[in-house]
C-alpha cells in the first residue's frame, strides 16, 4: 500500500534511516554483496521454518502476535546463523562482531554495511532494515522494508515508512485469483509483496508506486530474490495510462484520513483525497485497464451514512463501467473504531497530545460529513470477453471464510459470467454435481416431527454461504449428482408431489442460480 499525493498537500517528513542500496556511493555495482547475502540466508535456513524450528512452537506464535520476549529468551546465547539473523533481523536486536560473522559469513560486516542493511551502534550492529521470509505453498522469498514499530524503538513512524507485510498484505494476496497470465499489474507495491506473489503465474509483472523509496525496497527485494520486475514511479494508474492487462492487483492507500492540520499523511495508508475518494475513483481508473477476460482484485473503505445501506454508496461507483463486480464487505466500524484503529497504527499511543488530537480530527471529520459507520470489503472486477450487460454482486461474509480464497472467487467469477451469458433453459440443461464441501441441515419444530421447519444448504468452505431452501429446492439439490440434469432432477420431483414441472421450475431457479453463483453447485 502506498500512496498519491495531491497537489498542494505538505510533503511529508523524511526518515533519517536510507533504504537498502544496490549500488554504492561512487557508482559500484553491490551485485556481488546481494549474491553474498542470499547465499548466506538460504545455507542458514532462514525461511519461516527454519525460524519456526529454532524459536519452537510457543515463541513462534508469541511473536506473530507481536510479543518478542520468547523468541528473545530462545535465543539468547545461541550460536547457530538462523538464530543469530532471528535476533538481528526479526527482533532488531544488536550482535557483536563475532555474532555478525557468524551469521553471515560470505557477506561480512562490510558487505552489510555496504547495502545498507545494518549499521553500527557502539561496538555492535543492528538492522537498518526489516528482512523476512515470505512463504507460499508455490514459493518463498525475503521482503525487505522498513522497521516496523517493534524493532524501531517505539515512537511515532516516519511519514515516509515503507509498510513491510501487513494485514492487508495477508489478505489482498489470500484473496487474489491466480490464473496464468500474460501481464499483470500492482498498483502502489510498496515493498513489492504483492508483485512478487504475481510472478508466479504472470509472464510479465508490472508496478507502480508514488513513493521513490519505497521503489528502492522493492528493487532490492527483487534483487534479492532473483526477480525480474518493472518498476515505476508515479501515481497509482498513471505509469501505466493507456496499457491493458490480464490481471491487477492493489492494496492502495485507501485509509481515510482527515485533511486537518497536525494529522500525520503516511505514504503507505493515505492517498491524499477526502473521505472514500480514493477507493471510489481507484474502481474506475483499474476498470479502464483490464483487457478483455482481465480481472483485478483491490481493497477498500467506504463511509456509510446513518439510514444508509452500504450497498447503495458502492453501488454507484460500479455503474457504466462495463466491467462485472463483485463486492464483498468483510468488516463495518463506527467511527470511533476506525478512529483509534489507525491513530494507533503509526506508533501513537493514548496519553500522548498527537494521539488525541488526531482521534478527535478524525470523529470531527466523519461527523462533518455525517458519517455512521466506515465499511472495508474486498473488490473484484472483471472485463467480460463478449457484449452483455456486467453483472454486478454485492455480499456480505463479516465471518469466518476460507483462509485461501483465491481458487473461490476465480471460480466465483467464471460461475457468475457463466450464468450471465446462459438463459434459465441452458441452466436446467446442466447436470449440475453439488460440490464435495457442501451439507444439508434440517431443523424440526418438534421431537418426531415428519417434516422439517427449516431447511439449510451450507458451504464448508469459500464464503460459507448458508441458504435456506424450500422442499423442493433441497430435493433437487440431493439429486444433483452430475448424471441427472436439473430438469431431468425437476421432472422426477413432480412426479413425487404430482406437482406441475414448469411451476417448479419457476420456484427454484432463482436459488438455483445464486447456489451455482457461489459454488454450491458446480458443473
Amino acid at each position: 500500500m502506498s500512496s498519491s499525493t495531491q497537489p498542494g498537500q505538505p510533503a511529508p517528513s523524511t526518515t533519517s534511516v536510507p533504504p537498502p542500496r544496490l549500488v554504492a556511493a561512487d557508482g559500484t555495482d553491490l551485485a556481488p554483496q546481494v549474491a553474498a547475502l542470499r547465499a548466506d540466508l538460504t545455507a542458514a535456513g532462514y525461511t519461516i521454518d527454519g525460524i519456526r524450528a529454532c524459536l519452537g512452537e510457543v515463541a513462534s506464535d508469541a511473536l506473530e502476535r507481536e510479543q518478542s520476549l520468547p523468541a528473545d529468551l530462545a535465543t539468547r546465547g545461541r550460536r547457530e546463523p538462523v538464530a543469530l539473523l532471528t535476533r538481528l533481523l526479526g527482533l532488531g536486536l544488536p550482535l557483536t562482531v563475532e555474532e555478525l560473522a557468524t551469521a553471515l559469513p560470505t557477506l561480512g560486516a562490510e558487505g552489510a554495511l555496504a547495502l545498507g542493511i545494518v549499521r553500527v551502534e557502539g561496538d555492535t550492529y543492528r538492522a537498518a532494515v526489516d528482512l523476512r521470509p515470505h512463504a507460499t505453498e508455490h514459493d518463498s522469498w525475503w521482503v525487505v522494508s522498513d522497521l516496523p514499530e517493534l524493532q524501531a524503538g517505539g515512537g511515532p513512524l516516519p511519514e515516509d515508512h515503507v509498510l513491510g507485510i501487513g494485514g492487508a498484505s495477508v489478505t489482498l494476496a489470500a484473496w487474489t485469483p491466480r490464473p496464468e497470465v500474460a501481464r499483470a499489474l500492482d498498483i502502489g507495491t510498496g515493498c513489492g509483496v504483492q508483485a512478487l506473489h504475481l510472478t508466479h503465474h504472470a509472464q510479465r509483472v508490472v508496478a507502480t508506486d508514488i513513493s521513490e523509496r519505497a521503489l528502492e525496497f522493492a528493487r532490492f527485494t527483487c534483487a534479492l530474490n532473483g526477480v525480474e520486475l518493472d518498476l515505476r514511479h508515479g501515481s497509482l494508474t498513471e505509469p501505466v495510462a493507456g496499457e491493458e492487462f490480464d490481471l491487477i492487483v492493489s492494496n492502495p492507500p485507501f485509509v481515510i484520513t482527515p485533511r486537518t492540520k497536525g494529522v500525520p499523511v503516511y505514504e503507505y495508508r493515505d492517498g491524499g483525497v477526502e473521505a472514500d475518494g480514493i477507493t471510489s475513483g481507484l474502481i474506475g481508473q483499474v476498470a479502464a485497464l483490464l483487457a478483455p477476460g482481465g480481472m483485478a482484485q483491490m481493497l477498500g473503505n467506504w463511509e456509510i451514512g446513518p439510514d444508509e445501506d452500504w450497498r447503495d454508496r458502492v453501488r454507484p461507483w460500479l455503474a457504466g463501467l462495463g466491467v462485472d463486480a463483485w463486492v464483498v464487505l468483510r468488516e463495518v466500524q463506527d467511527p470511533a473504531e476506525y478512529a483509534e484503529t489507525w491513530a494507533r497504527d503509526g506508533g501513537h499511543t493514548p496519553g500522548d497530545g498527537q494521539y488525541e488530537a488526531m482521534y478527535g480530527a478524525w470523529l470531527d471529520d466523519f461527523a462533518a460529513r455525517g458519517t455512521a459507520s466506515i465499511g472495508f470489503g474486498v473488490i473484484t472486477l472483471h472485463r467480460p470477453e463478449v457484449e452483455r450487460e456486467p453483472w454486478i454482486a454485492l455480499d456480505e461474509a463479516r465471518g469466518q471464510v476460507d483462509a485461501a480464497m483465491g481458487p473461490h472467487v476465480l471460480a466465483g467469477v467464471r460461475a457468475r459470467t457463466w450464468l450471465a451469458e446462459h438463459s434459465d433453459d441452458e441452466l436446467l440443461d446442466i447436470a449440475w454435481q453439488y460440490a464435495d464441501d457442501v451439507t444439508q441441515e434440517r431443523y424440526y419444530a418438534h421431537p418426531g416431527d415428519p417434516d422439517p421447519q427449516v431447511v439449510l444448504i451450507r458451504q464448508g468452505g469459500g464464503l460459507r454461504r448458508a441458504f435456506q431452501v424450500d422442499t423442493v429446492t433441497a430435493g433437487l439439490v440431493g439429486v444433483c449428482d452430475g448424471d441427472l440434469t436439473a430438469r431431468q432432477g425437476l421432472a422426477g420431483i413432480a412426479v413425487l408431489t404430482e406437482a406441475d414441472q414448469s411451476d417448479l421450475a419457476r420456484q427454484v431457479l432463482p436459488v438455483l442460480r445464486d447456489l451455482v453463483a457461489d459454488g454450491l453447485l458446480v458443473r
